[in-house]
């Protein structure tokens, strides 16, 4: 399991949104260059960072905005997909067009059915994204909810210290 921690900014009856990657800690980064993450955040406002993630047995009126939650991702899942959204249209746009090129001849040909390949790869994909959309195995989950950390209001009535 690969976990991460982040804060709740959405609570749905099933589900809570978690924010995984905190704006203010991209601009001190020291990879910010060459990291794919920061130019997604500049580009899209930091909305694509948020993740849909399942409440398996907990309730959702546990969790308030702001909270911050640890969450995992099964490795298989995050492995998986990463191999299928890399590979899959890849090798049919391969299989496309060497099928195309054998039948016809021609340059044109072949790169319409690389053309062809593709498409179909990432329909196939969609509709595999579709039909896994709450598949529990490729879900993340949220493993513990944090304690507050910061300062904590303490009553002056029940202090040793009152008058």
């Amino acid at each position: 399991m690969i976990t991460e921690t982040g804060r709740v900014v959405g609570i749905d009856s099933d589900a809570l949104w978690v924010e995984t990657i905190q704006r203010s800690t991209c601009s001190s980064c020291s990879a910010q260059k060459g990291c794919g993450q920061g130019l997604m955040n500049k580009a899209f406002d930091g909305r694509r960072n948020q993740l849909r993630v399942m409440l398996q047995n907990q309730c959702a009126d546990d969790f308030r905005l702001d909270d911050q939650v640890d969450i995992c991702i099964p490795e298989r899942a995050l492995v998986g997909g990463a191999m299928l959204v890399y590979l899959l249209p890849l090798v049919t746009m391969l299989i496309a067009m060497t099928s195309i090129n054998h039948f016809v001849d021609g340059d044109v040909a072949a790169a319409g059915g690389a053309l062809f390949g593709f498409v179909g790869g990432l329909a196939v994909l969609r509709a595999h994204a579709r039909l896994n959309r709450n598949n529990p195995a490729y879900q993340p989950k949220v493993l513990a909810k944090k304690p507050v950390s910061g300062p904590q209001l303490v009553s002056v009535f029940n202090s040793p210290h009152s008058v």
